[in-house]
């Protein structure tokens, strides 16, 4: 048939891309994770406060996969839960949310601090697109917390899911540095 004849040109345009809202390096200038700990190459929906969508393109070629597993790669469970709290760090690290952190917060002012009912649905392999969803739940600025639920999926199914605690940092980078 014709699906069968269909070229590159073809092909790729069923596979388009999402529109970023923001790109890989807009990202790295809110997240301080780096290669090979970035694990959100672009988002594609964002509102202030409330929620981000942001695409992770998992490949063959990650670290991870040299160990995890030889001859059965499969992307690692925590690391698909880090890819969900730093699309999480994206709406965290952003006003509105840092303007309610104490002494009005800042980029950095924030630190994952728990999850809560992770479910991982399917594997994860070279190959997929994974786009991951977090929601803000509730921020309590009077305790310092702000809670996220999320979603990961692909091709439409979710592969994972789970809720996120954060907590505002104020103070706490100085003095994990010291």
């Amino acid at each position: 048939g014709k699906a069968a004849e269909d070229g590159a040109k073809e092909v790729s345009m069923a596979t388009q891309s999402l529109a970023a809202v923001m790109s890989c390096e807009e990202i790295m200038k809110i997240l301080p994770h780096r290669y090979p700990f970035l694990l959100v190459d672009k988002v594609v929906r964002f509102v202030p406060g409330e929620r981000c969508i942001a695409v992770k393109n998992v490949t063959a070629n990650e670290p991870q996969f040299t160990g995890h597993f030889p001859g059965m790669p499969i992307f690692p469970g925590v690391l698909m839960v880090e890819a969900m709290a730093q699309v999480g760090g994206i709406v965290m690290l952003q006003p509105p949310i840092t303007e309610a952190a104490e002494g009005g917060g800042a980029a950095g002012d924030f630190f994952f601090a728990g999850v809560d009912a992770v479910k991982w649905r399917r594997p994860v392999v070279p190959g997929d697109v994974v786009v991951i969803e977090m929601e803000v739940v509730t921020v309590k600025k009077r305790f310092g917390i702000a809670k996220m639920k999320g979603k990961a999926c692909v091709d439409g199914v979710v592969a994972c899911e789970g809720e996120f605690l954060f907590a505002f940092g104020t103070g706490l980078a100085k003095k994990a540095a010291k």
